[in-house]
């Protein structure tokens, strides 16, 4: 699912996971890929649930990725 509007790229899993509850109205641990943008659109947050814990990645442009498992 892709969010319309752009977030703050600060914001952390919990917080994300806060945003697709309240505003989106989906359950984010339901399996479903959550993707956010930045701003100034160069950059994505890719927000999922893998059974055992929450995945956030983050994508800059193009080149390197970081994913961070909690």
């Amino acid at each position: 699912m892709l969010a319309a509007q752009p977030v703050d790229f600060r914001k952390s899993i919990h917080t994300l996971s806060a945003l697709v509850s309240e505003a989106l109205r989906a359950n984010p641990y339901c399996g479903d890929v959550f993707i956010f943008r930045s701003k100034r659109s160069d950059r994505i947050k890719l927000l999922a649930w893998d059974g055992s814990g929450m995945v956030l990645a983050t994508l800059p442009g193009r080149g390197s990725a970081t994913v961070l498992f909690v």
